[in-house]
């Protein structure tokens, strides 16, 4: 998997999706607030979605 964004960042030097974001920021706002949503609530412990989210950095060769 390419971890090459497909599109050009909006915002000059930013690596990253938000960079791809700025693009709408309505999107923007609305990825924000699912991203949050998703972090501080669920079913989910908050140690196993790190444990999910560092493995999937590798698992794409995220270098953030």
């Amino acid at each position: 998997m390419s971890t090459v964004p497909r599109l050009p960042s909006a915002v000059e030097g930013a690596r990253g999706m938000g960079g791809i974001l700025a693009h709408q920021p309505s999107l923007a706002r609305g990825f924000g607030d699912l991203y949050a949503q998703f972090w501080s609530h669920g079913e989910v412990d908050h140690p196993t979605k790190e444990t999910v989210r560092i493995r999937n950095a590798r698992v794409t060769d995220c270098g953030y």
